[in-house]
């Protein structure tokens, strides 16, 4: 039988699997920058981009949402406008004389026979 033996794994990586981090890590030494502390000039820089980020992010969200809030709204006003046709064809078929004929022919009046007479009055008559 044979002895165990660790594997000792070696510390260079195979080209294609070393991280993306790893990889700006080693060609950009940001070291050199931090050296003596974070630089104070730098940093209205990094606020105004953290601002910027900031309301960037922000703007895109009411934007969205005002995008949500108008498509509610012309949903809802296609549903009205739908209702709104129905009534209308409705509202136009109940005012045909057939129609108006049979709803008051239910509380007993009759449609008139004989067209309707024209009067006609001289000047001065009245």
């Amino acid at each position: 039988m044979s002895k165990n033996t660790y594997k000792v794994k070696s510390k260079k990586n195979k080209q294609g699997s070393e991280s993306v981090f790893s990889f700006i890590e080693n060609k950009f030494s940001f070291s050199n920058f931090f050296q003596n502390g974070l630089p104070l000039k730098y940093l209205p820089y990094i606020f105004f981009i953290v601002f910027i980020g900031i309301f960037y992010i922000g703007n895109n969200h009411y934007t969205e949402k005002t995008i949500r809030k108008i498509h509610k709204v012309e949903q809802r006003v296609e549903d009205l406008r739908a209702h709104y046709r129905t009534l209308q064809a409705d509202y136009m078929h109940a005012r045909l004389q057939s129609e108006v004929a049979k709803r008051v022919q239910k509380i007993g009046l009759k449609e008139s026979s004989t067209p309707p007479r024209k009067i006609v009055i001289k000047k001065g008559e009245y």
